[in-house]
């Protein structure tokens, strides 16, 4: 199995002063994806959580919308010449009557630890085929203090990050701000499939009373996943992208950007937002 860290001699320069040392870096090694015994997927990740992970991908590609979808996940035998196994290739078989999205197989995708799923889908193309609409949900109510408290508690469950200062992370917090789970990944994007993977292993789909946190800006591709699980508010540190914006607008999911300290930007849903009343001027 490949290890989370891995230990590589630096150049130190502090001030004038040289030295060599060790330095920990996080660990990213390629992981395959199959789906029924065919090739789908290859992206670059941080080993562990790998079944969670390829799970949570093909719920954000309309593969799998429930615990009972799923037959199995397996790390697949004999991935290489000489029949040994890297743990780097992962197959995954739906239950009977699971219906497989054409579009999906089509395409063999090659996803970076950088861009996740870069420009592959469309707006439609996600507020069709999403099997846990937003708008059909009871509405929670959020409010901006409660929110603001949440990336620092993120930051205190980023236990790999204190090591290598090298990984994103993404969280799932419940409406009154308890942390449910914490994932870490040199992409984004896969901490946030680990999350839905895990809940659907777990049979928690949708996620319809939780608040996604992710450690850097909100991609079209974490918008996109949030509403594929049925989360109604994506938060993020960093800035969201216009397409982010734009789906988050027509799904109904509340979009938030640039929480840093009291301070954040809402970009979609504010009725997710629990403002209090401006005082009348006396």
């Amino acid at each position: 199995m490949g290890r989370v860290t891995e230990r590589r001699k630096v150049l130190r320069i502090r001030d004038g002063a040289v030295s060599s040392r060790p330095d920990t870096l996080v660990a990213e090694e390629p992981l395959e994806i199959r789906l029924n015994g065919r090739p789908l997927a290859i992206t670059m990740r941080t080993a562990g959580d790998d079944f969670a992970l390829a799970a949570g991908f093909l719920v954000s590609e309309g593969v799998l919308a429930a615990a009972s979808d799923l037959r199995n996940i397996v790390y697949c035998a004999g991935a290489t010449a000489d029949g040994s196994n890297t743990y780097n290739v992962v197959d995954v078989t739906t239950a009977p009557g699971v219906v497989i999205p054409d579009l999906t197989l089509e395409r063999n995708v090659y996803t970076t630890s950088s861009c996740g799923l870069c420009g592959k889908a469309s707006l439609d193309a996600v507020r069709t085929t999403a099997r846990h609409p937003i708008a059909d949900t009871p509405r929670l109510r959020v409010e901006p203090e409660l929110l603001a408290s949440l990336p620092d508690r993120l930051r205190a469950a980023q236990r790999v990050f204190d090591r290598t200062g090298g990984l994103h992370a993404a969280a799932l917090f419940d409406e009154d701000g308890e942390l449910l789970d914490v994932r870490e990944d040199v992409g984004r994007h896969n901490a946030v499939d680990k999350l839905v993977g895990r809940a659907l292993q777990s049979g928690n789909l949708p996620l319809s009373r939780t608040i996604l946190l992710v450690s850097g800006r909100a991609s079209f591709e974490l918008a996109q996943k949030a509403v594929m699980a049925g989360i109604p508010m994506l938060a993020a540190v960093s800035a969201p992208s216009s397409l982010a914006v734009d789906l988050a607008a027509e799904t109904g999911l509340t979009l938030v950007g640039f929480l840093r300290g009291s301070s954040m930007n809402v970009y979609a849903g504010e009725d997710r937002i629990a403002l209090r009343a401006a005082a009348a001027p006396g």
